[in-house]
């Protein structure tokens, strides 16, 4: 038997997950809230969905994007970074899952200067 090779790598990306959210050092961000957006990008094998046609054999990206969802929204984070590691965690939960990189905006943060977005990146790889 022959081997086929590798396998393709693929990415599944989500923009733009609106999310009401309480994170930020101020006390009047944790009192009144504000909204974040998410962006995801995922990396994954996406030969046997490829071939099968499949949803099992991919990565469910609308419950996936409502996983997200739930935890921006229930958790309290004071920082960006921590927003962003701990979506990147709940991508990482997929065993399938090889890489991801994880956006936060957080377009109405308390800047003294005007702007258009704030945002923080983190990727994680699977080691």
């Amino acid at each position: 038997m022959t081997d086929p090779g590798p396998r393709p790598l693929g990415t599944i990306s989500i923009k733009g997950i609106e999310v009401f959210g309480h994170h930020g050092v101020l006390a009047s961000e944790a009192r009144r809230g504000q909204p974040f957006l998410i962006d995801v990008e995922v990396g994954i094998d996406l030969d046997r969905a490829g071939r099968s046609d499949q949803l099992t054999d991919t990565l469910d990206y609308g419950e996936l994007s409502r996983r997200i969802h739930d935890v921006v929204t229930a958790e309290r984070w004071n920082l960006l970074e921590r927003v962003a590691r701990r979506v990147a965690t709940v991508v990482m939960d997929d065993g399938r899952v090889e890489w991801v990189r994880a956006t936060v905006h957080k377009p109405e943060a308390p800047l003294p200067v005007p702007f258009s977005d704030v945002a923080v990146t983190v990727t994680v790889v699977r080691s």
